[in-house]
């Protein structure tokens, strides 16, 4: 059985990245998505397991501890990301390709680790004025979050060059069929 290869998708919040994810998973391509592990709030319609492992600070830092996460990351102050290294390794060792949805520096320390296995893609949006909007047309920001993400997603624009390539998410569709085409690139 042939190792099945890595494809990290990173972006700032509302770059797009989770919508072309999810688009990839519903196209007939051998990809199993990479359940990273969180300890932020789950969110109206998410299931543990499904969307994330969601976590509680305390579990979360015993698995720091423990050394249990092929990284992690306090993407907020008090809210951590990570992605379990037993679970991807089980899907690579299973032959699967697998698809993860990770921040900025998360999806390069993985890289990092797995070098050529894995493709690091980056979705940037054509500006931050239009990311400023997506973010506040999700309704699910105040003027103190949408600030705060809005600078967390200039700090990772500065990262753009580090990953394999970068995909502009002007027109969802269209960034969504480049992704595609990339992807099967890379796993044939």
């Amino acid at each position: 059985m042939n190792p099945g290869k890595l494809i990290l998708f990173a972006a700032p919040s509302g770059s797009g990245k989770t919508s072309i994810v999810k688009f990839l998973m519903g196209q007939n391509i051998s990809l199993t998505f990479s359940i990273s592990a969180t300890t932020r709030p789950k969110r109206v319609g998410e299931k543990d397991g499904i969307d994330y492992f969601f976590l509680s600070t305390e579990q979360f830092q015993k698995k720091m501890a423990a050394g249990d996460f092929l990284e992690w990351e306090e993407v907020y102050t008090g809210t951590y990301y990570g992605t379990l290294k037993s679970e991807v390794d089980k899907l690579l060792g299973e032959g699967n390709n697998v698809l993860f949805d990770v921040d900025v520096l998360g999806a390069l320390s993985i890289k990092k680790i797995y070098a050529a296995q894995a493709l690091a893609l980056f979705v940037k949006p054509p500006s931050i004025k239009a990311l400023a909007e997506r973010l506040q047309d999700r309704g699910t920001e105040n003027e103190e979050s949408l600030k705060r993400r809005v600078d967390k997603a200039m700090y990772e624009l500065s990262f753009e060059e580090k990953f394999d390539k970068t995909i502009v998410n002007i027109h969802l569709e269209e960034a969504q069929n480049e992704a595609k085409q990339i992807v099967l690139d890379f796993i044939k």
